[in-house]
């Protein structure tokens, strides 16, 4: 089968996120598939930018079409956008007398590229798939305060009612949205939920080191007795990281250090506000390579995600982290109100109210008051339910056989 698949915001581990479409074209490649993946040479997800040009990747052939830089979510990004999707759209023919695909995605997170993947399926004849990463436009009105008369609101949901009206198959990584996929047009035979995951190779040897200064941060705080909290990834207003960092006030007085490790829009002002409140067991640091990730959570006691307490999370979350949380065994502090909860359902932690700073206090107390059996329990409870339900071998073989299972005759 060869596949084309369009995220504009696809990374490797290399390069940094987002990574599921890496791992997703990994297996397919593994399985005998051909996989082009089209991306733009900027995006603010990514640790380090890549040339723009073709390059080969553990089997995958990488296009990566020229896209001006920019800072934030403004006019730039817009622009980003608009000359990633125009230069698709200027190559189409050439790739499909070179690719010959027998499937397209759309899988940019934001909805638009579904005309230029229209365009390439029906060049091609192939089966064209729309996978969706976030509900848009609903995730820019509900999560950054945009007015549904903004006119990249508009565009968006006319872009999704195109989407879910025109894909042969639709695929979701929020396991809650068939409601809301109905009421905007989707036949809901064309929906199959195909969660986030984790690879099993990244977790099959040691883990390289870890870089000196994290594990200087947490050797430090060993040495002066305190157990260590850990958030891992990106730092946007989405994460929650000022409920953390309200949390970190109330326990000042205990023995406990919070080690942030990442990057995003809101880290300068983030680091800003632990140096201004004097935040001394608050330290962060900047990204670590992806191989080092199981280490640093390995090192922790507890690890934290939170959420915004924001309508969208009812049609449920799929986050890249938890999944790589509850893989390293760490037992996690959830602070979330949404359509699933898997930290809950697999028995790894303790959940909390969002945006309730004294919740997620106390939820950190009551995980560290806890014997370290209980908390080794409760992370090998979340590892199971990684290892059975969200390995990218399991995830990409559900992926193809919904496209099978809508053209038998020809991607059999």
């Amino acid at each position: 089968m060869n596949i084309l698949y369009l995220n504009h915001y696809a990374g490797t581990p290399a390069l940094g996120m987002e990574y599921r479409p890496y791992y997703l074209a990994r297996e397919w490649v593994r399985a005998g598939h051909r996989v082009q993946m089209v991306a733009a040479s900027f995006s603010h997800v990514r640790a380090r930018q890549p040339a723009s040009g073709r390059e080969v990747i553990d089997g995958i052939t990488f296009d990566w079409l020229p896209a001006p830089a920019y800072r934030g979510n403004g006019l730039g990004r817009v622009r980003n956008i608009a000359v990633f999707l125009a230069g698709v759209m200027a190559r189409a023919r050439g790739w499909v007398r070179a690719q010959r695909p027998d499937v397209v995605i759309a899988s940019s997170t934001y909805p638009m590229d579904i005309w230029a993947a229209r365009h390439l399926a029906r060049l091609a004849g192939a089966l064209l798939v729309f996978e969706v990463h976030d509900l848009w436009p609903l995730s820019p009105i509900e999560l950054s305060g945009m007015s549904p008369r903004h006119p990249f609101a508009l565009l968006c949901g006319w872009a999704e009612k195109v989407a879910y009206r025109d894909a042969d198959v639709v695929v979701s990584m929020l396991p809650k949205v068939h409601d809301h996929m109905a009421s905007r047009g989707l036949d809901l035979r064309k929906l199959v939920i195909v969660p986030n995951g984790i690879s099993p190779d990244d977790w099959a040897t040691d883990p390289p080191a870890l870089r000196p200064d994290v594990a200087a941060a947490v050797a430090t705080a060993r040495a002066a007795g305190h157990a260590v909290v850990g958030h891992a990834g990106s730092m946007g207003l989405p994460n929650a990281l000022d409920t953390l960092l309200d949390a970190a006030g109330r326990l000042r007085q205990e023995p406990v250090t919070l080690l942030l490790v990442g990057d995003g829009h809101e880290r300068e002002r983030l680091v800003q506000r632990i140096a201004r409140e004097q935040l001394a067991h608050v330290h962060w640091l900047p990204p670590i390579p992806k191989a080092q990730v199981p280490a640093f959570l390995r090192a922790l006691d507890v690890a934290y995600i939170g959420w915004q307490r924001v309508p969208i999370y009812r049609f449920g979350i799929a986050p890249n982290k938890l999944m790589d949380y509850m893989m390293a065994g760490c037992p996690v502090l959830h602070s979330v109100e949404a359509g699933n909860d898997p930290v809950a359902e697999a028995g790894a932690g303790v959940t909390v109210p969002p945006e309730d700073a004294a919740a997620v206090a106390d939820g950190l107390r009551r995980l560290l008051a806890l014997p370290a059996e209980q908390r080794r329990a409760m992370g090998e409870r979340g590892r199971a339910f990684v290892q059975a339900e969200h390995t990218y071998p399991v995830l990409a073989e559900r992926f193809l056989a919904a496209c099978r299972g809508a053209r038998p005759e020809a991607l059999a």
